[in-house]
């Protein structure tokens, strides 16, 4: 099975010191990205790890796809234990540091401990360098990147860091990368930033090899001619068809569909954008550079999430406002998703929806935890009682749209999910929406028959996030040609993609996350019984915990014992 190449960097930020660990095992079991980090801190953090303590530990991994030239491929992943969710969690990101990454000839990095002061490190095939930032304290993503720019020569596509939120420990804080992009669920920018780093850069020129097959190419070619409607308007190009069908959320979540929604749908941004974007090596160039001419608001995005939680859900109905939603998430550096959803719940508060200004005001309020803001970085889950609206969250991680409600088979996936109410871990929703291929499609009502269905998804999602092979590679990277790009049969690596769920939800069972935790903030028709069907078909106990047989036989790192 092709795999990710390298030994395990261990940077420990107290003491300032690293050690390197061989690894081979858990690359050659897991493939790489997610499978890699979540073996990894399965085995290394302990089950009790306080998210924001220095026990939690931090992991940036990728994998064999990143060599490969191979559009889809531009993307790299991030595991540690959750301070919004409380679990395990990945989270992966595209943009252009995967390829640097592995140029420094490791194949996982991690951090553990905390710096007693503010600190840059550079990562290098001759070593790390522990730099002192003093003057980056509270400095916004661009200005982090310039500084690192000047003062190293470094580009923004070697760097990882952190904006004001981070460094505040707001719990849905994200990663910036690339500047524009995002490990963005999850709140793992808190942990960086608890951890006393505002920002990572990888370099060098130790690049391992790894033969990818020719097949890399016909992937590459299909995505380059393709005339698909993301090449222009990204993922809102599905903002009218949800709506269509109810299944946007408005109004924090009191609604599901939105009267405004022509203001900022996929023509609205196609509008605004200027020129192409995209992710390293990758033709299909689906992102979305946009800028206003008579604000001056410049970003990348909105992308449909960010429409859904600062447009619909905020009762906001135009598109250059949630641009600059979008823009100050970006330089303040938080999830979209979470600080949308979290600042619709106060908008509902105060009966304020459609209040422009207060949305904008609160986002800073939030990254910097003042007033209101400290209260409401807290997330959802923790500030809905002060607030007096309902928790729309799933093991404490905000919805996405999408809305289960409507699209049912969505909605288990919400409940199951290890990371909580995220809609790629498995993307359901993809077979529920009318315009599916009608072979793959299921009807949204309902959960019959959906639950088996689920787990193969779930499966071969986290076989992608371990490739790293991006999600929107669906019609491109088929199974058969998955199979060929890994080396390895195709139901091999769901095997594979089902230990890694398996350890997943087994540390997050150490944590007192059951089934107890699968639950939605609304009813499904036939849900308990669903919730049945899925565990059998992984193989768990009917209170949602993995045995330990099903942990046997996967290779391992040793455990930390420091």
């Amino acid at each position: 099975m092709r795999h990710a190449k390298g030994p395990l960097l261990s940077i420990d930020l107290t003491d300032r010191t690293t050690s390197e660990t061989d690894i081979d095992d858990v690359l050659s079991s897991f493939i790489g990205g997610r499978g890699v980090g979540t073996k990894l801190a399965h085995d290394r953090v302990p089950y009790d790890a306080d998210p924001l303590g220095p026990e939690n530990r931090l992991y940036f991994t990728t994998g064999p796809m990143q060599h490969a030239q191979m559009s889809f491929t531009g993307r790299m992943n991030a595991t540690a234990v959750s301070p919004l969710t409380d679990g395990l969690f990945s989270s992966n990101a595209g943009g252009f540091m995967s390829r640097n990454f592995t140029a420094t000839g490791y194949g996982a990095v991690e951090l553990h401990g905390a710096s007693d002061e503010l600190l840059a490190l550079h990562v290098t095939d001759e070593g790390v360098e522990f730099e002192p930032v003093p003057d980056l304290a509270g400095a916004t993503t661009s200005e982090t990147v310039a500084s690192l720019a000047e003062s190293h020569d470094l580009s923004p596509e070697h760097v990882a860091n952190i904006g004001p939120a981070g460094e505040n420990e707001v719990r849905f804080a994200c990663i910036m990368t690339s500047e524009s992009r995002a490990f963005g669920r999850g709140g793992l920018g808190a942990v960086l930033g608890a951890k006393g780093v505002k920002a990572i850069t990888f370099d060098g020129d130790s690049t391992p090899a790894v033969d990818v097959p020719p097949v890399q190419m016909d992937v590459h070619r299909e995505a380059a001619t393709s005339d698909h409607i993301m090449k222009r308007q990204g993922t809102t190009s599905v903002t009218d068809l949800g709506n269509e069908v109810s299944a946007l959320p408005t109004r924090y979540f009191s609604e599901l569909q939105f009267e405004g929604v022509e203001g900022i749908n996929g023509d609205r941004v196609e509008e605004k954008k200027f020129k192409k974007g995209t992710c390293s090596a990758c033709a299909f160039a689906c992102k979305l550079p946009t800028k206003d001419d008579e604000t001056g608001v410049e970003t990348e995005g909105p992308e449909f999430e960010t429409v859904m939680s600062f447009g619909s859900n905020c009762a906001v109905d135009d598109i250059v406002d949630v641009m600059q939603s979008n823009e100050l998430c970006d330089q303040l550096g938080m999830d979209t998703i979470s600080a949308g959803d979290t600042v619709a719940a106060y908008l509902a508060s105060e009966d304020e929806f459609g209040n422009v200004d207060l949305v904008h005001e609160t986002v800073t309020k939030i990254a910097h935890r003042e007033g209101v803001g400290d209260l409401l970085a807290e997330g959802v889950a923790r500030c809905h009682e002060e607030l007096g609206v309902e928790n729309w969250s799933v093991k404490g991680l905000e919805f996405p749209g999408h809305d289960g409600r409507t699209l049912q088979g969505q909605g288990l996936s919400f409940a199951v999910a290890n990371r909580g109410a995220d809609h790629m871990y498995a993307t359901f929703y993809a077979l529920e929406y009318p315009l599916v291929d009608k072979e793959e499609a299921m009807d949204p009502s309902g959960l019959d028959a959906k639950a088996e269905r689920l787990v193969g998804r779930e499966n071969h999602h986290a076989v992608l996030d371990s490739g790293v092979v991006c999600k929107f590679s669906r019609g491109f990277v088929t199974d058969e040609r998955l199979a060929e790009l890994l080396g390895a049969e195709f139901e091999e690596l769901l095997t594979v993609g089902a230990r890694i769920v398996d350890l997943e939800r087994h540390f997050n069972n150490q944590r007192g996350l059951d089934r107890d935790a699968d639950t939605l903030p609304y009813e499904l028709p036939g849900f308990e019984r669903a919730l049945d069907d899925y565990y059998d078909a992984r193989g768990w106990t009917v209170e949602g915990t993995v045995p330990d047989a099903r942990l046997g036989g996967s290779g391992g790192a040793a455990p930390a014992d420091d």
